[in-house]
């Protein structure tokens, strides 16, 4: 069985220690394009340089550049039995372009999961993750501003997947493996695996 998805949520919300787990209980690689770029600026790949000009400068990697690193990864031996993608797609531009790099291969995503917590949630995590870590940045002022921005982002892409009937909503309240069987079972039923 192959599951191809993607990983959101609000900052906070436990993606990144979700998406190992949950590629392990899968048996599918865990796909961070925030990784990927470090990895290529590490390795002065062509496309990592390219990447690290804009990082460099303060700015966004633009969607073409994001695309191309992408599609490199995906064509990856590895991800053959499917992969969990996590910081991708983050616009619809990005959604159209993955749909194409899947259609190549006769293939399509199998769904999103959003792992959703409330906002109130979301500012305690960030402010006690800023406390342990020392990060004097992590104001509630900020921290209320990446929340609205990340649901200004995010709301469009995750309309565009619920309306193709491809979107697994999960609880992100409760311990780490709670979360991760929840994501785990809503996956399976989504896809109407036993």
């Amino acid at each position: 069985m192959s599951f191809r998805l993607i990983l959101t949520g609000a900052p906070g919300a436990g993606k990144g220690t979700q998406a190992g787990a949950v590629s392990e209980a899968l048996g599918i690689p865990a796909i961070s394009t925030g990784e990927i770029f470090r990895a290529e600026i590490a390795n002065k790949s062509d496309i990592g340089l390219e990447a690290q000009r804009y990082i460099s400068a303060g700015n966004l990697v633009p969607d073409t550049v994001t695309n191309e690193i992408v599609r490199r990864r995906l064509a990856q031996p590895d991800t053959v039995n499917g992969f969990l993608l996590d910081g991708y797609p983050r616009t619809l531009e990005q959604i159209e372009a993955l749909d194409s790099m899947l259609a190549e291969n006769d293939q399509s995503m199998d769904a999103m999961i959003v792992i959703a917590i409330p906002d109130e949630e979301v500012e305690g995590r960030l402010l006690k993750r800023a406390e342990i870590e020392g990060r004097a940045d992590d104001t509630p002022e900020v921290i209320a501003h990446r929340v609205a921005v990340y649901h200004e982002a995010t709301e469009p892409i995750i309309e565009a997947y619920r309306k193709r009937g491809k979107l697994v909503t999960i609880d992100g309240i409760g311990t780490i493996e709670e979360v991760r069987s929840r994501i785990v079972a809503g996956v399976k039923e989504s896809l109407g695996i036993n």
